[in-house]
């Protein structure tokens, strides 16, 4: 039987149609709407062009870093498979607000299809990623305020805005970290969380079922969480791959800069890192939705905060620019790699949360059988 589950277009059209409103709005007080049409109309498409190939070389070694660390847990999966499902995600975050873990959700409940019956190891792969990406951020976002305030002498706000963010993902990291270490109290989490699942599905899941498969998930999780922690040594070609997911993904901003001929003269590549970095941690927020205008408000202004309040426009325009690339690009791109693997009806006009269609999967599965 083919699993489904539902993401509505009338519940998310709302969020994303809001985002570009506040945002507009924003920009409306912000700069002159002809400055801003001006400002775009003098983007050099060579450099644009470079920032778009950015964003899919970013995801290649993103995708890359993920297969690496199943491949330490003795899952097998392909890059392409591993490519085509953080792109999935992708879209799926942006879709749905409480976006992030969504995204995560997305990529474990692919992957575990994918590689039946490794379930826990791919949760455990995720969150490994997760952290990683964290911990790669957080250090680029202290190294780049160290070097922007010896050179630069910001604002009190953004130092006190850049403590603030470092403290809550190093309070994040310390959970995962925690977790991963303390079984027992993951135990009680999941037997709280089955207990709500099941008391507001209304006896569409017994608990009994559900606290079993639940178990044998986290048991196979713990499982995957040893293996990788006898293999220090393996996490060094993740992490560099991180590394390198991570200056592409800069680089998008970057390459945006000198498509407008600002990069320098209207703000700094440390100050760019920066706030990228702010962007990033708002995206991992799960209660926060990055697609309601929040992003774009927040990198406008930290931009005009970290460079020269006299180009305002130049910093709209940027904002609108990578939003493009990293918002829309990845919609678009993430819808037409879903059709293409055969997830049909991932988003569906009846309603529900999310409808994923592993058709293709079950057809193969069947004729394996047979």
């Amino acid at each position: 039987m083919v699993e489904q589950k539902r993401l509505s277009f009338r519940t998310v059209v709302p969020f994303l149609a809001a985002g570009i409103f506040v945002f507009l709005i924003y920009i409306y007080f912000l700069v002159p709407f002809g400055d801003l049409v001006q400002t775009l109309q003098q983007v050099n498409p060579f450099y644009f062009l470079m920032a778009l190939g950015m964003v899919f070389v970013a995801a290649a070694f993103y995708a890359l870093t993920w297969q690496k660390l199943l491949e330490m847990l003795d899952v097998k999966a392909s890059l392409l498979k591993a490519f085509q499902f953080v792109w999935a995600a992708n879209f799926v975050d942006i879709l749905v607000p409480a976006e992030s873990l969504a995204g995560d959700f997305t990529r474990i409940y692919l992957m575990s299809k994918e590689t039946e019956g490794n379930a826990g190891k791919v949760v455990a792969s995720v969150l490994s990623h997760r952290i990683l990406g964290t911990i790669v951020t957080v250090t680029s976002l202290l190294i780049s305020t160290v070097y922007f305030v010896i050179d630069y002498n910001p604002p009190l706000l953004v130092l006190e805005l850049v403590i603030l963010i470092a403290a809550l993902n190093a309070f994040y990291i310390g959970l995962m970290f925690y977790l991963s270490a303390r079984k027992a109290t993951t135990e009680r989490i999941v037997n709280w969380f089955v207990r709500v699942v099941v008391r507001f599905s209304r006896g569409h899941w017994k608990q009994e079922h559900l606290k079993e498969s639940a178990m044998a998930t986290m048991n196979t999780f713990y499982d995957g969480i040893a293996a990788l922690s006898v293999n220090r040594k393996g996490f060094v070609k993740p992490l560099f791959l991180s590394c390198l997911s991570w200056i592409f993904d800069v680089l998008i901003s970057v390459m945006v800069f000198f498509s407008l001929g600002h990069l320098g003269a209207a703000i700094s590549v440390s100050a760019i890192i920066i706030v990228y970095s702010v962007s990033i941690v708002i995206h991992y927020i799960p209660l926060v939705s990055g697609e309601l205008g929040i992003t774009e408000i927040v990198m406008t202004t930290m931009f005009i905060l970290l460079g020269n309040p006299q180009d305002i426009a130049v910093f709209a325009a940027a904002t609108v620019l990578i939003r493009v690339l990293t918002l829309w690009v990845r919609l678009f791109v993430g819808g037409i790699i879903v059709q293409i693997m055969g997830i049909k009806s991932l988003v569906s006009s009846q309603g529900g949360i999310a409808q994923i269609d592993t058709s293709r999967a079950a057809t193969v599965k069947t004729e394996k059988q047979e």
